[in-house]
């Protein structure tokens, strides 16, 4: 099992915990652990990168129904305040 499949297996097992305490807000997940919560993807992101480099790391907004969409390799994301 990868990183990030262990990271998204502790997300679903503890979805229903995180329904209750964190709905709507962005978690982050790293090493099959909960690291924290937070109101934007921005901010969930900046903390990730700043802990853990490129990662793998997981970013997930907590909702009951996830609606995941697979984003091209090509995609990346890239912190708002980062020169091109």
């Amino acid at each position: 099992m990868s990183e990030l499949d262990t990271d998204i297996k502790a997300y679903e097992e503890q979805l229903d915990e995180l329904l209750e305490h964190h709905a709507g807000k962005y978690v982050v997940f790293h090493n099959g652990a909960f690291v924290d919560a937070f109101d934007t993807f921005q901010n969930a992101a900046d903390v990730a990168v700043r802990r853990f480099g490129l990662g793998p790391y997981l970013i997930r907004k907590v909702r009951q129904s996830q609606d995941i969409r697979p984003l091209p390799a090509s995609v990346a994301f890239r912190p708002l305040y980062a020169s091109c």
